[in-house]
């Protein structure tokens, strides 16, 4: 950071520009479209003449035809194409637009820029279709309190108005921050789903599930519910889900602050947020005008998600506004416009682009950071299975008992531009949260103080509701796809008469590096599970060795009261033991393909075969 602006930053006497609506300027030799209606979608291609073929072939008529022809499944090729066409919109080898005039400008010498990879040459001179402002519906005021004595003008002029000036200083003194500590929970108004609320929940213990070596990190958790509210009496269940409302990193928070160069006097100090529509900065609450007291720092922690969306030309058209490079400028501005719609395309469908690598791409930029509420996302909440039985899972500590639940949690990575990779907002946090539990254990304190802000979540999900108590049951998954499927086996395990009725494919890279709970399912384990290993060993998938069970798969499915389960990434894993099921009922069934593919629709629609994928 330059010494300016740290002095800037620094100084509570910098006048902070204001945070009202700002009348939009106009950007130096480019032209705006006012009479476009979707603003996002390029231009269509001209018609261009075509020869006609005798024949059509069709090529492809399934998922496993199109990833025959692209070399990628369907999900990769969905989350690369953004579907605007905008592919199409020049013919193979041309980079312009024929008609319009080029003009070479100077691109922003910084890294984060050059790593956004923009295939940038030349601009046109003149732009069309460039999406107005977006409407801001947010806005940050400060919060001015009521005098406790009237002027004399007042006091001249009172006649009549002492219960609604009375009402309006009850109002204005009421404007406070809640008493909560929003270092371990968000504010109040961030409500999930009525009626619960986020719950600070202690970490009992933590620890890292998978060894040095694994390719992916995966960190099991025991939280403390013993003083979770009771809320509506619904209890957690095997097989549930429970919400946590993670915060952005500290660090990325303050780094977007600087970056604002919001001063630092400013950033806890109360605020009135008054918002004109929509539920921001609540997650589920009503689409509504609110008026709330809170703080710039905390709105941006809790509430805005500043890495888990690609831009959007709404962004974009901010930054543009208030970039004070000219060359920037005219780059923003082309990104929102028709002719650059292929660009931002790669922009958005390339590497995930942080708020904060966009904001040091174009440094120049500095919009109002209640203007910037209106275009980012909303923080949601991520959701975490239960790994274990909640109805039996307690621990004496201090002469009390604690009821626990456990949850697995594994490391999301992306690609970033300074650090080579960074974590996901959700499994970030809780990584950054076990490593803080397990440092204060090494340098001696018990029972260290940091906690998780959770609430009850999903107890209705499909694991949940299908679990049953009785009747076989064949539970199939990889990764922390096998998590919940523990809570399932202890509970099972504790009747006799379950002990053969329950089996479970594991799937893993490498069995001496990244088994999850190894050893941890029970007494008859060596009985109920394989582990099935695609780095090591025979090298096979867990789809490979639905098929080679495919009498177990058969007579588990056609049993009363029977049930496959299947949790883990839909990519690959979710994909292929479908497949591998509908090759079983072939198999033995004697059935065609399509008549396959329906017997399973068939047994999800009875509850009898349960997937929970992402």
């Amino acid at each position: 950071m330059s010494p300016s602006v740290a002095h800037l930053l620094r100084d509570p006497a910098y006048d902070y520009p204001s945070e009202e609506p700002r009348t939009p300027s106009i950007a130096p030799s480019l032209t705006y479209s006012e009479d476009s209606e979707d603003q996002d979608e390029p231009q269509p291609p001209e018609e261009a003449p075509r020869r006609r073929r005798a024949s059509t072939r069709l090529i492809a008529q399934s998922p496993a035809d199109v990833q025959r022809i692209t070399g990628e499944s369907t999900q990769q090729l969905i989350s690369r194409c953004c579907g605007g066409g905008c592919c199409m919109s020049l013919q193979p080898g041309q980079t312009r637009h024929e008609g319009l005039q080029y003009e070479r400008i100077p691109l922003p010498d910084n890294h984060a820029f050059r790593s956004l990879c923009l295939r940038i040459d030349e601009i046109p001179t003149i732009v069309t279709k460039i999406p107005d402002l977006p409407e801001q519906f947010t806005f940050l005021e400060p919060i001015r309190r009521a005098s406790s004595s009237a002027s004399p003008t007042d006091s001249a002029v009172s006649l009549g108005c002492d219960n609604s000036s009375a009402a309006i200083s009850d109002k204005l003194q009421n404007l406070a921050l809640e008493d909560l500590d929003t270092s371990i929970q968000p504010p109040s108004f961030v409500q999930p789903h009525h009626p619960y609320h986020v719950f600070p929940a202690k970490i009992h213990n933590t620890r890292e599930l998978t060894r040095p070596g694994a390719e992916k990190r995966t960190y099991h958790f025991d939280i403390d519910i013993t003083d979770y509210p009771g809320e509506t009496g619904i209890d957690f269940k095997v097989g549930g889900a429970i919400g946590v409302s993670a915060p952005n990193d500290p660090a990325a928070v303050e780094q977007v602050l600087d970056l604002l160069l919001v001063p630092r006097f400013l950033r806890n100090k109360p605020v009135l947020l008054r918002t004109t529509r929509g539920r921001w900065p609540t997650v589920w609450g009503e689409d509504e005008a609110r008026e709330l007291v809170t703080t710039r720092r905390d709105l941006l922690t809790w509430c805005a998600d500043i890495q888990s969306y690609p831009p959007t030309k709404s962004l974009l058209r901010i930054l543009a506004e208030y970039a004070l490079d000219p060359n920037e400028k005219k780059i923003l501005m082309f990104l929102c416009s028709g002719e650059g719609q292929g660009i931002f395309c790669d922009l958005r469908t390339g590497p995930h682009v942080s708020l904060i690598q966009i904001l040091s791409a174009f440094p120049s930029a500095k919009p109002p950071l209640d203007l910037l509420f209106s275009a980012l996302q909303q923080l949601m909440p991520r959701f975490y299975s239960l790994s274990n039985d909640p109805h039996e899972s307690y621990e004496i500590r201090d002469g009390k008992q604690h009821r626990l639940i456990e949850i697995a949690v594994t490391v999301q990575e992306t690609a970033d531009w300074r650090t080579g990779c960074r974590t996901g907002v959700g499994s970030g946090f809780f990584e950054r949260q076990s490593h803080k539990f397990l440092e204060l254990q090494r340098a001696g304190e018990k029972a260290p103080q940091l906690y998780i802000p959770m609430f009850k979540g999903l107890m209705a999900n499909p694991l949940a509701k299908e679990f049953v108590s009785d009747g076989p049951m064949l539970l199939i998954g990889a990764g922390v796809g096998i998590a919940p499927f523990r809570g399932f086996v202890q509970n099972r395990l504790k009747k006799a008469n379950c002990a053969n009725k329950v089996w479970v494919l594991q799937g893993v890279r490498d069995s001496l590096v990244d088994e999850l709970y190894g050893g941890e399912w029970g007494v008859h384990e060596d009985r109920v599970k394989k582990v099935v290993q695609s780095r090591r060993g025979e090298s096979r998938y867990v789809q490979d060795e639905v098929l080679v069970q495919a009498d177990l798969v058969w007579y588990i499915i056609n049993s009363v009261d029977g049930r496959v389960f299947v949790c883990g990434s839909s990519k690959g894993m979710g994909e292929g033991v479908e497949e591998a099921l509908i090759k079983v009922a072939q198999l033995k069934g004697n059935l065609e393909g399509a008549e396959a593919k329906k017997f399973w629709e068939l047994k999800r629609e009875v509850g009898q075969y349960i997937t929970e994928t992402w």
